[in-house]
């Protein structure tokens, strides 16, 4: 498959790298990718300025580039002409911490693969606990088999996987769940502060309280070391409220 890999922790990420040199093996492999980090960025498009694009030397087999724009400016290029052939699936990771539950509104990682989708291309967001140690390989290995999956079902141009893998070792992995969104719940606060020259500046920012996810949801998949795979599509049209909704007395 012709396959763009792209992320939002930027050119030089570990994980992008092991992403791309372990896909490059089976599969016609292009790097786009930020020039720096744009974590927590969500679904960003540049739009009032020109983008400028580098060649960068990552590792044998593949082209690599980095950008100025953001993980969706760079799918965005991909799709519009930059590349001679438009990718058949967009792989953003592998993000450095994982995506669950409501992460992925905020998630850079996240919103370049929904820019694939919103152009007609599937997708996978992959993403993996940092803690203790980081092992990359492990979660290469696995989408690239996924990737085969892929190749040997087909799957609708419309569906995005979230994938998260848990922080350990492979033999020590329980297995695949297939999952819906769980809730992280963080303790945001807003911190106001007093610069050098006396203007007031603010921080915005908080740790995670608190997960929420039954059985087969993805918190619960990560808590329990399985890796977790969540089918995502841009249809948030809640279709429960329908009915009721057209049963209001909506006049105009």
């Amino acid at each position: 498959m012709r396959i763009l890999v792209t992320n939002d922790d930027g050119i030089q990420s570990t994980g992008l790298k092991a992403l791309a040199d372990t896909l490059t093996t089976t599969h016609e492999v292009t790097v786009i990718a930020p020039d720096r980090n744009w974590s927590v960025s969500g679904h960003t498009r540049t739009m009032d300025r020109p983008l400028r694009i580098s060649d960068v030397n990552l590792g044998d087999g593949y082209k690599a580039y980095s950008t100025d724009g953001s993980p969706a400016d760079c799918v965005a290029l991909s799709v519009l002409g930059f590349l001679e052939e438009k990718p058949e699936l967009v792989i953003s990771g592998i993000n450095h911490g994982n995506n669950l539950g409501d992460d992925i509104t905020y998630s850079g990682t996240v919103a370049a693969a929904m820019e694939a989708i919103i152009s007609g291309i599937p997708a996978i967001a992959v993403s993996m606990d940092i803690d203790p140690i980081w092992p990359v390989d492990v979660g290469a290995q696995f989408i690239t088999r996924f990737v085969d999956q892929i190749s040997q079902h087909g799957i609708d141009t419309d569906i995005l996987f979230n994938i998260n893998l848990p922080n350990l070792p492979h033999d020590e992995i329980n297995g695949v769940q297939v999952t819906t969104l769980g809730r992280r719940i963080y303790d945001d606060q807003l911190v106001k502060r007093v610069d050098p020259r006396g203007k007031t500046y603010y921080w915005i920012g908080g740790s995670i309280i608190r997960s929420e996810g039954d059985k087969g949801t993805d918190v619960a998949a990560i808590a329990d070391g399985y890796v977790s795979v969540t089918p995502i599509h841009m249809d948030m049209t809640n279709h429960r409220l329908l009915e009721r909704l057209r049963s209001w007395d909506l006049r105009f």
